[in-house]
């Protein structure tokens, strides 16, 4: 059992990748609440962070939106959309930026509980998701429609984002077949929501498991494809996520290296998301150094 958890730690890590590209996106929102204030705020933080490519400033800067983000919606709890927009934020800082482990699954802990109460406003079904047998959880999912993707896809990946914090707790682990299912559900309603990356999701839980252990590696390439095919190629985390999922775990060292230069050759400045895929590029050379010791 020992060695089950150690191997469930390293499989959970690759998901902390997937948050830093919602963590433009919660910021966005977080500026869109306050715009009554100043219209024109939303445009311009929206601007400023997506054309940013110094991740340490961000991370020195975005806690004051947490503080902001919790004060409104003390004022406001029962507001889905303001919920939602503090779930995203708190998952993506939870997972890309926090330094200590008990921060971590504070912030990460708190997102879910943002998320679970917006999505049980907009279904009460989802109320006591936690507490929920599988079938049962599948028959929620079945309840819902596509207008309720979005709101579906924040609950599921910042519950993604409670057990990859919680990943020690066998019962936090326990619900990962839900997440998957909840995943699944998304994809079926409308797979281009959050470019595209519920399909990121996927292919990486696709590839926690070599073939011999049972994982999928080829139903997990599709996904990668996909995703890279829905951001137009301008998702470089996805390739560099797609190097290290799937190419090492096949011992495919072209495909390897072929994505990771691709990411390091591409020119962040023409593409909106700079703060990411500047994150992408710095992980992407780590791994082209590592890959002598690899294969």
């Amino acid at each position: 059992m020992v060695i089950q958890l150690i191997q469930f730690h390293q499989l959970l890590r690759p998901i902390k990748a997937v948050f830093l590209m919602f963590l433009i996106v919660s910021i966005t929102a977080c500026g869109q609440l306050i715009a009554n204030a100043k219209k024109e705020f939303a445009q311009d933080l929206s601007t400023t962070i997506l054309g940013f490519n110094d991740p340490e400033t961000i991370k020195k800067a975005v806690p004051a939106y947490l503080i902001l983000i919790s004060s409104m919606i003390k004022g406001d709890p029962d507001n889905p959309d303001l919920l939602e927009s503090g779930a995203q934020l708190y998952s993506a800082y939870a997972s890309g930026f926090t330094d200590s482990e008990e921060s971590k699954k504070a912030l990460a802990d708190r997102a879910y509980l943002y998320a679970n109460r917006a999505l049980c406003i907009r279904e009460p079904t989802f109320c006591d998701a936690e507490t929920l047998s599988y079938f049962d959880f599948k028959k929620s999912l079945a309840r819902i429609d596509v207008v309720n993707t979005e709101s579906l896809f924040v609950f599921v990946s910042s519950w993604a984002g409670k057990i990859e914090a919680n990943s020690s707790d066998w019962n936090a682990i326990a619900e990962l077949p839900k997440v998957k299912a909840g995943i699944q559900r998304v994809l079926e309603l409308d797979e281009t929501v959050s470019n595209g990356n519920a399909h990121l999701y996927m292919a990486v839980m696709e590839s926690l498991l070599p073939p011999t252990l049972g994982g999928k590696p080829e139903l997990a390439k599709q996904h990668f494809d996909r995703a890279i095919e829905l951001s137009n190629g301008n998702n470089l985390m996805a390739k560099v996520l797609y190097a290290e999922k799937y190419a090492k775990m096949l011992f495919d060292r072209q495909l390897h290296d072929k994505l990771l230069k691709e990411v390091l050759e591409a020119d962040v400045e023409k593409t909106n998301q700079i703060l990411i895929n500047t994150l992408a590029k710095q992980k992407a050379a780590a791994l082209l150094l590592e890959g002598d010791e690899y294969f």
